[in-house]
């Protein structure tokens, strides 16, 4: 074999070798992550077609301990642990997409315009935010769904008014960046109308750290979530919402069982959804592109 052909085939295995490394060490918490959110959404539609048990009725003996009938066991009620946990997993999906959904629409319209029209209302409306981030998050959303009282939907609306600073922060920056470059001037010198500018050339390039920020986002509003039920400002008895199954649990420290399926759920679906954050956020950084 001749030098040259040696040269020629070293640079191309080199390239597959870093490939082959990313895609294995890189990737594959990613696909996995997919995958146990994949699941997850799709248990939290169908859980109500093939669950073996009603998950707030009786089921077994009370406090049974794992076994092959019952895999997580029963509660102090006969109630079986694993389909509740199945079951929570509509609850907390839910919540985390309307949080996440209603916390990012308005948290990014507040910083696109503050970010575009700058002055008094850019001040304004950073200053309102600012006040909100200098709260600690689960004391404030304590606070919230406290004075509104306790159930899934007052816990949705603190989580909502702890969120939407962190997008409208993120958003502002981004429009802040992106309204220099020359094609938002070209438009600007072709007389476009301030709206069209600002959601036509704008806020389209500014979504990826948007997504990227949401994807990792998700863990922790189900964390905060089930912390919320877990003291009783969120879900109550009998719903099957994890934070409040944990909570349950908690009060019989022999039943290790009952808050361990809804601990390992939230585990995974958290972790899942980092891992899923990761992926994207190597997706959308160009320095991460041109390293492969």
């Amino acid at each position: 074999m001749s030098a040259h052909t040696i040269l020629a085939i070293g640079p191309g295995r080199r390239l597959y070798s870093r490939f082959a490394n990313r895609l294995s060490w890189r990737s594959a918490p990613v696909i996995l992550g997919a995958v146990i959110i994949l699941g997850a959404i799709i248990i939290a539609i169908s859980i109500p077609w093939w669950s073996p048990y009603d998950p707030i009725a009786l089921a077994g003996r009370r406090l049974q301990p794992p076994s092959w009938g019952h895999w997580c066991g029963t509660d102090a009620l006969g109630r079986d642990v694993l389909v509740r946990t199945l079951y929570g997993t509509r609850y907390s999906l839910t919540i985390a997409a309307l949080v996440l959904a209603a916390g990012v629409s308005i948290g990014s319209l507040v910083g696109a315009v503050a970010g575009f029209i700058g002055g008094l209302l850019d001040s304004t409306l950073m200053r309102l935010a600012d006040i909100t981030l200098s709260f600690p998050p689960i004391l404030l959303a304590m606070a919230i769904a406290a004075s509104l009282g306790p159930g899934l939907v007052h816990t949705a609306i603190a989580l909502i008014i702890v969120w939407w600073p962190i997008y409208a922060r993120l958003m502002r920056a981004q429009v802040l960046n992106v309204k220099g470059l020359d094609h938002v001037d070209a438009a600007v010198v072709a007389g476009a109308l301030p709206s069209r500018i600002l959601f036509k050339h704008i806020v389209p390039l500014c979504w990826s750290p948007i997504l990227v920020n949401m994807t990792m986002d998700v863990g922790q509003v189900i964390l905060l979530a089930s912390g919320l039920s877990f003291i009783g400002l969120g879900a109550q008895p009998p719903t099957p919402e994890w934070g409040q199954m944990i909570a349950e649990g908690a009060s019989s420290f022999y039943s290790w069982w009952i808050a361990m399926g809804p601990g390992l759920a939230i585990f995974l679906v958290s972790l899942s959804f980092n891992f899923l954050g990761d992926g994207l956020r190597d997706l959308f950084d160009p320095r991460s592109r041109a390293s492969t």
